[in-house]
């Protein structure tokens, strides 16, 4: 293969799909974005997330096509393809590989009640150690069991049970197969062995999903299949490339960002904010919670998640940030610069206000009982104090999310990667260094998940020999933040005597919130 020769990377996430060229050394060619339209998804009852398998498709073709309107040449000179997509949503079809149902997102919160416990020798197990309430969780939680037990027509005519990368590889290649390094959602995957689970495991009691309604798996940097005539017609991409084996898009972004030892962080601040290290053993990050397929065969990312993270971000704005999006209107420009002087004007913590983001809590660390808490509030406090404080919460948070990994690795975290939306902000990056006391450093190209799939597919095409090599060809970093060490002296003091505490001292209260109230249920 010659240099001339180009990836696409397709990226698949939660408000848009987007079509990107690479080339061998890691530099974004061209980028065609493609909103979901008319909305991202759609809720029929609250808490509800779906949105029509359709839309991703006719997303990816619309890109695609956007692509190759925009220079010619680019369709013949790519050599592969590899996808990336939004984790954890799935999707039902028939044996013609149409959808039967709405696709159900990752961001759904219906839960399946009345699900009889797990029975027999597990069950007794289960018991034994304490682990019945972990696992009558995972069955309320898994999308099959709501679907079986709310729409068994639906259920019972399903021939493949996929995720979204699943769905669009069969719709690319025309075979129900898919990538290892996608397989994230409540789904009977062993994570340790990296395979779907032994016939003789406890997960298939869990969900009513068999064997047969799972699509092949194939180790990342493996050739899925190739893209079929159909697909040629309606993308563009031309008949007989190569799709290659890539990722999820949090494992993607991992790599994309450069951060391949285990003693590099990767922080996500997005919607969901995430700390990952890639690790070649099977570790689990917190007990009960797996760690994920990484976008390297045979390694694993240990993640733990920040549930609404960033989103917080979001809500703060849409709630109170009017007076900001109303200047940068009159203005003319981005309401982004008014929110970094929001931050600007307020000292490093927030003169006391300490904010933990427990907005949406996930099983384990904190229990299904947290609720978010903002506490020390004074009368100088403002609405810049509270938005200082959400930016601090979320790195408090992760810094506890890092400190659980490096006790379970017994590997030091001694850098940063930060990728995500959030990640543009100057403010953010400056803090997380602070409190962190460690270097936070941002890619140099902001499309990691992309650069990540490209990555793989640059292995799986032979223009690397190996994952490390191409992450070393492919990758750079951009901003470094160093930290302050004033600052970081101060985080300390408040991260180690009020944050880590919080929890524990509130816990109580949340139980009661939730025994009044009935929420969270």
């Amino acid at each position: 293969m010659c240099g001339n020769e180009l990836i696409l990377a397709i990226d698949n996430g939660t408000q848009s799909l987007k079509a990107m060229l690479f080339d061998p050394g890691g530099g974004l060619v061209a980028i065609a974005k493609q909103p979901f339209t008319p909305e991202p998804y759609f809720s029929a009852r609250p808490g509800w997330a779906e949105q029509h398998p359709e839309v991703f498709w006719e997303a990816l073709c619309d890109a695609c096509r956007r692509l190759w309107a925009e220079d010619e040449h680019y369709r013949e000179r790519v050599a592969g393809v590899a996808l990336t997509t939004q984790r954890a949503t799935v999707i039902n079809v028939d044996r013609q590989g149409r959808a039967l149902r709405p696709a159900i997102l990752w961001l759904d919160q219906r839960q399946t009640a009345g699900i009889p416990p797990v029975k027999g020798g597990w069950g007794a197990l289960f018991k034994c150690l304490g682990l019945s309430d972990t696992i009558a969780y995972f069955q309320a939680e898994a999308e099959g069991n709501w679907i079986a037990a709310h729409q068994p027509d639906i259920w019972s005519r399903t021939h493949k049970y996929l995720l979204l990368s699943g769905y669009l590889t069969y719709r690319l290649v025309g075979e129900f197969v898919d990538s290892v390094g996608c397989q994230v959602g409540y789904l009977p995957f062993d994570y340790k062995k990296l395979r779907w689970a032994s016939r003789r495991s406890w997960k298939w009691a869990c969900v009513p999903v068999t064997p047969d309604m799972l699509p092949q798996l194939k180790p990342a940097g493996a050739e899925l299949g190739r893209i079929s005539s159909a697909a040629a017609r309606q993308t563009g991409i031309r008949a007989g490339l190569p799709l290659i084996a890539a990722a999820a898009d949090k494992a993607c972004e991992v790599i994309g960002s450069g951060s391949l030892a285990s003693s590099i962080g990767c922080l996500s601040f997005g919607t969901t904010a995430t700390i990952n290290v890639t690790h070649p053993r099977y570790i689990e990050p917190q007990p009960m919670m797996p760690a994920y397929p990484a976008a390297l065969p045979g390694y694993h990312s240990l993640e733990v998640r920040i549930y609404r993270g960033y989103w917080m971000v979001s809500w703060f704005k849409a709630q109170f940030g009017h007076p900001e999006r109303a200047d940068a209107a009159r203005q003319g420009i981005d309401a982004e610069a008014l929110f970094e002087k929001l931050v600007d004007d307020v000292p490093p913590g927030a003169m006391g206000l300490m904010l933990q983001p427990y907005w949406s809590p996930g099983l384990k660390q904190p229990g299904p009982e947290a609720k978010g808490a903002v506490i020390g509030f004074g009368d100088v406090h403002s609405r810049a104090h509270l938005y200082r404080a959400i930016l601090e919460g979320i790195a408090y948070a992760l810094r506890e999310g890092k400190e659980q990994i490096e006790k379970r690795t017994r590997i030091p975290i001694s850098q940063l990667r930060v990728c995500g939306g959030g990640s543009q902000s100057r403010a953010a990056m400056q803090l997380t260094a602070d409190i962190f006391g460690l270097p936070a450093a941002r890619p140099k190209l902001y499309e990691t998940s992309g650069l990540g799939a490209a990555v793989v597919a640059a292995t799986g095409l032979g223009l690397y020999p190996d994952a490390p090599s191409a992450v070393r060809g492919m990758t750079r970093i951009g901003d470094v933040f160093e930290p302050n060490l004033q600052n970081h002296k101060l985080y300390e003091a408040l991260y180690t005597d009020v944050y880590l505490k919080m929890y524990k001292r509130l816990k109580p209260f949340y139980h009661r919130i939730r025994e009044i109230t009935g929420y969270p249920a």
